[in-house]
């Protein structure tokens, strides 16, 4: 077994002047990705092997210049072998309700 993926959604509240910052330490980590971004605030989508990385980022997101809070507001847990498996289309789906 490959082990797991973790999947979460972070929003980040900053200062107006600190947007570059926080898009900064994205571009710095591979797991990190803007998903949606305005003035005072951004959501983060994280993607990573561990519940550990997740809080870590939290922490480092929140130790930064201008950042005001940081929430987790979704947690997916998903088996790396189960995302190898091919996706059900909504024609296969359909086949086997019927």
């Amino acid at each position: 077994m490959k082990g797991e993926q973790h999947i979460s959604s972070l929003v980040v509240l900053h200062r107006p002047d600190s947007a570059s910052i926080v898009r900064g330490f994205t571009t710095t980590h591979e797991s990190l990705q803007i998903a949606a971004e305005r003035d005072c605030r951004c959501v983060l989508l994280c993607e990573t092997d561990n519940q550990r990385a997740i809080v870590d980022h939290i922490d480092a997101l929140s130790l930064l210049p201008g950042v005001i809070n940081v929430s987790l507001v979704y947690h997916h847990v998903e088996s790396a072998d189960e995302l190898d498996q091919p996706a059900m289309t909504m024609a296969l789906h359909q086949e086997t309700d019927a």
